[in-house]
């Protein structure tokens, strides 16, 4: 059922009842596809009496099950309607709870999503350099080829780390590897060596 008739009294007002939408005689419910400037025309009123009366500061956004005051109040001001064209608005949008959660979950997924593809062979900054170059020269003064006993190379692993692949490339990579699961950051490495003698 439509308001077809322009509503100019309390009495009138406090019947008003438009099809699950009103709450009570001064409110409307918002329904999805709602704006201000058609719930402004249908209750004979204004964009600006339903924005003041509401507090709303874009009338260009409104919420599924927002309670919008649309009765006695803001109907003192219907003369202004013929005076102030409709502006059109953006439809009712689903409610901000649920958006919320969208743009938390976002964040989590980016930070999944950056461990993944976010190699741990170079360190992020100087102090993570410096702090795997210290370590490289406590442990092995820096050489590929160096061995103590069951450990080798530059960061003094052991085979079953290296997988009996001692190249460079593939002691840095275990290295970042070991560190990075261990310690999480080769300063934390550096701290824990400084503490024990060892990493």
């Amino acid at each position: 059922m439509e308001m077809k008739k322009v509503i100019t009294g309390a009495a009138a007002l406090s019947g008003l009842v438009a099809l699950g939408q009103t709450a009570n005689a001064d409110e409307v419910i918002v329904k999805a596809g709602d704006t201000v400037s058609e719930l402004a025309l249908k209750y004979n009123t204004t964009i600006d009496a339903i924005q003041q009366a509401n507090k709303l500061q874009d009338v260009n956004l409104i919420f599924v099950g927002q309670r919008l005051e649309v009765g006695s109040n803001v109907l003192a001001d219907a003369s202004q309607a013929a005076q102030q064209p409709a502006q059109p608005a953006q439809p009712a949008q689903a409610a901000p709870q649920a958006q919320t959660q969208v743009q938390e979950a976002q964040p989590a997924q980016q930070q999944t999503q950056q461990v993944q593809t976010t190699a741990p062979q170079t360190p992020s900054n100087d102090a993570e350099a410096s702090a795997k170059a210290w370590i490289a020269n406590v442990e092995s003064g820096g050489s590929y080829t160096a061995q103590n006993g069951r450990y080798y190379g530059k960061y003094q692993l052991t085979n079953s780390y290296l997988g009996g692949d001692y190249s460079p490339e593939n002691q840095e990579r275990v290295a970042d590897n070991y560190v990075a699961n261990r310690y999480g950051s080769w300063q934390a490495a550096k701290s824990f060596w400084l503490a024990n003698g060892w990493y």
